[in-house]
C-alpha cells in the first residue's frame, strides 16, 4: 500500500470540519422541510401560516429557498470583517411582502426544486469557510448591531430558517 495521499483524500482532508458540519445541518433542514412539503395536499400547500403571517405554506417554502443566497452573502460579509448595517427587520419584512405578492401561485414542484438547488449551493458555500472566517465577528444590524460571528449568522439564518418555518407549518396543520 502506497503512503501517497490520493486526490480524493486530499479534497476530504482540506474541508474544514466545522464548516462541513454546518453545511450538513443546512442540507438536513432543507431535506426535512422538502420531505414534509412534498407530502402536502394542494389545500395544505395553500393554507395560510397564521393570522400574523398571511403567507401560504407554499410561499413560505419558496421564501426559505429564495433567501439562502442572501443569508450566505450576509455570513460572507461578516466573515470578511465588514459590518452589515443596511439589513433591518423592516427591510426583511418588505422583502418578504414583495416576495409573497410575486409568488402567490408558486407550485410545489417549483418551490421544492429551488429549495433543493439553493440549499445545496448554500451548503457548498458554507463548506468553503475557514475556522478563522467562522470565528470573525462584526456588527450585524439584524442582531441590533451586536458584533456576531459568521458562524452565528450561518446558524441563526441559513441553518435555522427551514427548521423555524417547518415548526410553524406543522403547528398550523396540527402535525
Amino acid at each position: 500500500m502506497s503512503s501517497e495521499t490520493t486526490g480524493a483524500q486530499k479534497v476530504r482532508s482540506s474541508v474544514n470540519r466545522r464548516a462541513e458540519l454546518l453545511a450538513d445541518r443546512i442540507e438536513e433542514g432543507a431535506a426535512v422541510l422538502a420531505a414534509f412539503a412534498a407530502g402536502l395536499s394542494e389545500a395544505e400547500w395553500h393554507t395560510r401560516v397564521s393570522i400574523m403571517d398571511p403567507r401560504s405554506i407554499g410561499v413560505v417554502v419558496h421564501h426559505i429557498a429564495n433567501v439562502y443566497p442572501i443569508e450566505v452573502d450576509l455570513a460572507r460579509t461578516i466573515a470578511s470583517g465588514k459590518a452589515v448595517t443596511d439589513v433591518t427587520w423592516e427591510v426583511v419584512a418588505q422583502l418578504n411582502a414583495t416576495h409573497a405578492q410575486d409568488q402567490t401561485e408558486v407550485t410545489k414542484a417549483t418551490a421544492l426544486e429551488l429549495l433543493r438547488r439553493n440549499s445545496h449551493e448554500a451548503a457548498n458555500a458554507v463548506r468553503a469557510f475557514t475556522d478563522e472566517e467562522l470565528d470573525r465577528a462584526a456588527p450585524f444590524s439584524l442582531s441590533f448591531s451586536a458584533p456576531v460571528t459568521a458562524q452565528f449568522v450561518i446558524e441563526d439564518h441559513a441553518l435555522r430558517h427551514s427548521w423555524h418555518h417547518l415548526a410553524r407549518i406543522r403547528k398550523v396543520l396540527g402535525r
